[in-house]
C-alpha cells in the first residue's frame, strides 16, 4: 500500500483522514504542527519552500494529500489567506514535480467558497465561481494556480461544501451551536439562522477523498457535498430535539455578514460517478455524535 504525505495532518479533517487512510493499510506522512497518530511527522512550514522541499525528499510519497490552509473565513489577517492556500500550495506542487519519481497521486481541498452565491438552486461544478470573502478568493487562486501543473502531476482538485463532526473547532458554526446546547446554556448569540447549507459528516468526506485517491481522475474539480441544504433554523429545532430542550437564539449584528451567501447547496453527481461513493451520514446522526462527545468531556 502507499506512503501517503497528508499535510494539515495535525487539523480536524487531518486526524480523520489520518485514521482513513490507515485502516486502508497506507503509511501516512504527516506535515503539521504537533504529534499526531500519524506514522511519522515533519515539521514544515508550508510559506517556505526550502522546508517544504526538504520535507517532500525525505518523504518521498506515492500519493499526497493537501489539506492544509487557512479555512476560518473570519480570520483576521487576510493576507495569510493568500501566503499559505496559494503560496503553500505553490511550494508544495514544486516540490514534488522535482521529485525523481513524482507521486501517482495528489488531492488537493479547495473549497465550495469559491462559488461565492451564483443565484441558482443546485450548484454542479460548471457554474463559474464568484467568491465574496478573501478565503474564496484565496482558494479559488489555489484552483487556477494548480491546473498550471496538470499536465506534469496526476491533481484531482476537491471542492467540499460545509462539514462538520466531533472535534471541529467551536470557532465554526455547527461546533458552536452544540457545545452550547452540550452545556445546557439557555441562549445563544448567532447570526442569520435563515441561511441554508450543504451540510455533510467528516467521515464521509474522506470516505470520498479516499475515493477520488483511488479512482483514475486527474485533472479534475469536483464537488465533494451531501447534495442536500438545510437552514440553520432547522439546525437549531434538530439540537432541540436531540438535548430536550428550547434555546433561545438572539441574533448578533456583528455575526450577520452584508456578503452572507443565503443558499449553498451541492450537485455530487461527477463524485458519484468517479468513485461510487457520496456523503450518506445524516445531519441528526452527526450532531447526535457530536453532542454525546462533548457532553461526555463535561462530565469528565
Amino acid at each position: 500500500m502507499p506512503t501517503v504525505l497528508l499535510t494539515g495532518a495535525s487539523g480536524f479533517t487531518g486526524h480523520y483522514m489520518i485514521q482513513h487512510l490507515q485502516q486502508h493499510g497506507c503509511t501516512v506522512i504527516g506535515l503539521g504542527s504537533s504529534t499526531t497518530q500519524a506514522d511519522e511527522m515533519l515539521a514544515c512550514d508550508l510559506t517556505d519552500a526550502a522546508s517544504v522541499a526538504k520535507a517532500v525528499t525525505h518523504a518521498r510519497p506515492d500519493w499526497v494529500v493537501h489539506l492544509a490552509a487557512l479555512s476560518f473565513v473570519g480570520h483576521a489577517d487576510q493576507e495569510a489567506f493568500y501566503r499559505v492556500n496559494v503560496f503553500g500550495t505553490q511550494n508544495l506542487l514544486k516540490a514534488l514535480a522535482n521529485l525523481s519519481t513524482p507521486p501517482s497521486r495528489i488531492l488537493i481541498a479547495s473549497s465550495a467558497n469559491i462559488y461565492g452565491s451564483p443565484g441558482i438552486e443546485v450548484i454542479d461544478e460548471q457554474v463559474c465561481p464568484t467568491p465574496v470573502n478573501h478565503y474564496g478568493f484565496s482558494k479559488l487562486a489555489m484552483e487556477h494556480m494548480s491546473a498550471t501543473w496538470f499536465e506534469h502531476l496526476p491533481i484531482v482538485l476537491a471542492r467540499p461544501f460545509n462539514y462538520t463532526g466531533p472535534g471541529q473547532d467551536e470557532r465554526f458554526l455547527i461546533p458552536k451551536i452544540v457545545s452550547h446546547f452540550a452545556a445546557g446554556k439557555p441562549t445563544i448569540e448567532l447570526g442569520n439562522i435563515d441561511v441554508s447549507r450543504d451540510f455533510s459528516d467528516v467521515r464521509d468526506v474522506v470516505d470520498a477523498y479516499m475515493g477520488l485517491l483511488r479512482s483514475t481522475a486527474r485533472g479534475v474539480r469536483v464537488n465533494v457535498c451531501s447534495g442536500r441544504s438545510i437552514a440553520l433554523r432547522e439546525v437549531i429545532s434538530l439540537m432541540e430535539d436531540i438535548a430536550g430542550y428550547h434555546i433561545d437564539v438572539q441574533v448578533n449584528p456583528d455575526f450577520v455578514r452584508s456578503n452572507e451567501i443565503m443558499v449553498l447547496r451541492g450537485e455530487n453527481g461527477l463524485l458519484k460517478e468517479l468513485t461510487g461513493l457520496a456523503p450518506q451520514r445524516s445531519l441528526k446522526s452527526t450532531l447526535t455524535d457530536m453532542y454525546d462527545t462533548l457532553r461526555s468531556e463535561h462530565r469528565q
